[in-house]
Formats: C-alpha cells, structure tokens, sequence
C-alpha cells in the first residue's frame, strides 16, 4: 500500500495498530476490579485490644467504688494500681501502629450481663447503679476475669500466655483479698 506522500505503511502496521488500540480501550473499558479484601486482624492484636479494654474497665470500676466509697478507697487503690499496671504491661505488647492509646472502656453498657466470650471485660451486676460499684461487685469482676484467662491463654503467644497467667493469678488473690474489705 503506497501514499502519496512517499511513506508507506503495510496492511501489517495497520491491522498492529488497530489492535494494539483494541487491547489499549479494551483495558479502560473492561470492569474495574474488585479492591482487595482487607486483611484479617492479628489475632493476638485482637485480643490484645479486647485485654486491654476489659482492664480499662475493671480500673474504672475501682474508680467508681472509691468513689461511691469513701471510707474504702484507700484500701481499694493497691488493687486499682494493680490493675493499672497490667493495662500498661499489655499495652506495650501491642504491635507498633496498632494505637496505644486509650481504648473504650467496654464495649458493652457497663450493667450488662457478663458475656460468655472469654476477653469480654468484667461488668458489674444488674442490681448494682451505672455510677456506684460495691466491693461485691468489684469481687465478683475480678472472678470472671481470673477465670477467663485459661481461655484466653489458649490462643495467644508464649509472652502474652506468662503474662495472662501472672495477671489471672493476681486477679485470683483480688477475688480473696476483697473479702477482708467491708463495703
């Protein structure tokens, strides 16, 4: 195929071209693709946060019968800074990025029944107000606590497993210790 401007161009080059610009609007025109899925949570990141919340409550539990008793506080306080420091023990074994900030204290209204999951955080009892905590209740938060461990040691890391034994263990002695406080 001859032009009349000295260049040719072959029945080849045309039917190349033509497809190369089928492929090309082909590709702009055809679906978009599906955005990948994000990924899943760590799983010990998972548990890891709802550990953490659970502990944010039980510390404003302790905060909320100090309160609510006045005279008990500062036999309530060692247990509150116990608890504090398990907050910040298993905050820092959250993965960088993760946020190590505050996390909502429960998931749930603090006078909802106890969840059967085992990193549900502790609530207090129906009978007990939203504001005040007794040491009944902080007892009995600190036994579902201590007894949700086993679970919760079950699916996380070596690290995290010592340290959920050691904090379950200490729960357990709350639970003992709490009975010698009147309230």
């Amino acid at each position: 195929m001859r032009h009349s401007g000295g260049a040719q161009v072959t029945r080849r080059a045309l039917l190349g071209s033509a497809a190369a610009a089928g492929l090309a609007a082909a590709g702009c025109s055809s679906a978009p693709s599906k955005p990948a899925s994000p990924a899943s949570p760590d799983p010990q990141t998972v548990l890891l946060t709802s550990l953490i919340a659970g502990k944010e409550h039980l510390v404003s539990l302790y905060e909320r019968a100090a309160a609510a008793l006045p005279g008990r506080a500062a036999a309530l306080e060692p247990f509150r800074r116990r608890h504090v420091a398990h907050l910040q023990a298993l905050r820092a074994l959250l993965p960088a990025g993760n946020g190590t900030g505050t996390f909502p204290a429960s998931p749930a209204p603090p006078n909802a029944p106890a969840s059967a999951s085992p990193s549900a955080p502790p609530s207090v009892s129906p009978s007990e107000s939203p504001s005040a905590v007794s040491v009944g209740a902080l007892r009995d938060a600190e036994r579902r606590a201590a007894s949700a461990r086993p679970a919760q040691m079950a699916t996380a890391s070596p690290a995290l497993s010592q340290l959920l034994a050691s904090i379950g263990a200490c729960e357990a002695v709350h639970v003992v210790a709490l009975g010698r406080v009147r309230g």
